[in-house]
């Protein structure tokens, strides 16, 4: 029961929410867009996803374990690591199967899209397996790879290769709606670094917050923030997408003092932690009111 206990831990289930309301905005594009998608293909797709999410959870879980930073680091609910490792080192090796296990998943089913939709498909295939593999290695001692690969993985690469697994074709308005999620998720995880930074700082990482420092950092995030805004406001006025996808506007009402906290506080972790949730809140609702306005503005 232990040993369950801690596999289900470092799939970190509440984090797996950002990978379903990825999939509904995609299948909501895809309807919107007027394509009759199959909801068996639809499950194959949601089932990759979610296994990618939670392989790259577990990876990053044990190597951190592994290098000591999960020790060090301050636990909140969005940072931190989930800790099972330090409280049942004993599940180490069965955590690493479990991680690997899920990324032969990804494997297995990229090769059955591969082989369903063509050869289109495994640039963007090669692509998410190597940022997978190589995230908490290589890439967090990259600050500027650091900083856009998470929004790559779940953005771009998720979302296009996801429609063109259900509709056979790429598409503009998904590309776009895919870069207004860049920038939201490479949001997510830049803040969480704020608290991590002199762990991570310890175990070699060298992310943009060490690179810029906390003021520059600030600046790209509300930067990207913003940006998120003026891609979907483009994106409504120049046709691609209904008016009804105008609902993401409510948002604002959180990215507003989200902004201003982050803007006023990066230096003073004790104040910038309640930017963490609203930082959260703002990147699982935007697409998800975008996903309800596509399906509202349904014939």
């Amino acid at each position: 029961m232990k040993l369950l206990k801690s596999l289900l831990e470092v799939t970190r289930p509440p984090f797996l929410l950002l990978t379903l309301v990825i999939m509904a905005l995609v299948v909501a594009t895809a309807s919107y867009e007027g394509f009759d998608w199959s909801g068996a293909l639809f499950m194959l797709v949601l089932l990759g996803a979610v296994s990618a999410h939670i392989s790259v959870n577990i990876l990053n879980e044990l190597e951190d374990y592994e290098s000591g930073l999960d020790a060090m680091t301050q636990k909140t609910p969005f940072s931190g690591g989930s800790g099972a490792l330090i409280k049942n080192p004993q599940a180490a090796e069965a955590v690493g199967s479990l991680g690997y296990l899920f990324l032969g998943i990804v494997i297995s089913l990229g090769g059955f899209f591969v082989y369903l939709r063509g050869w289109e498909l495994l640039p963007i295939g090669i692509a998410g397996l190597l940022l997978i593999v190589f995230y908490t290695s290589k890439i967090t001692r990259r600050p500027w790879l650091c900083l856009i690969s998470p929004g790559l993985a779940f953005g771009p690469l998720m979302m296009t290769g996801s429609y063109f697994v259900l509709t056979g074709e790429y598409s503009w308005v998904i590309f776009g709606l895919s870069i207004i999620v860049f920038l939201l998720v490479n949001n997510l995880l830049l803040l969480n670094q704020f608290p991590d930074e002199e762990a991570d700082r310890k175990v070699g990482r060298f992310n943009i917050l060490m690179h810029l420092g906390s003021q520059n950092s600030s600046v790209i995030f509300n930067s990207f923030l913003g940006l998120s805004y003026l891609v979907l406001a483009y994106m409504i006025v120049d046709g691609w997408l209904p008016y009804w996808a105008g609902l993401g506007f409510f948002t604002l009402i959180l990215a507003w003092p989200l902004r201003v906290t982050v803007k006023y506080h990066h230096h003073s972790l004790t104040k910038l932690l309640p930017a963490l949730g609203l930082n959260v809140s703002v990147v699982l609702l935007l697409p998800s009111l975008i996903a309800v306005g596509l399906v509202l503005a349904l014939p």
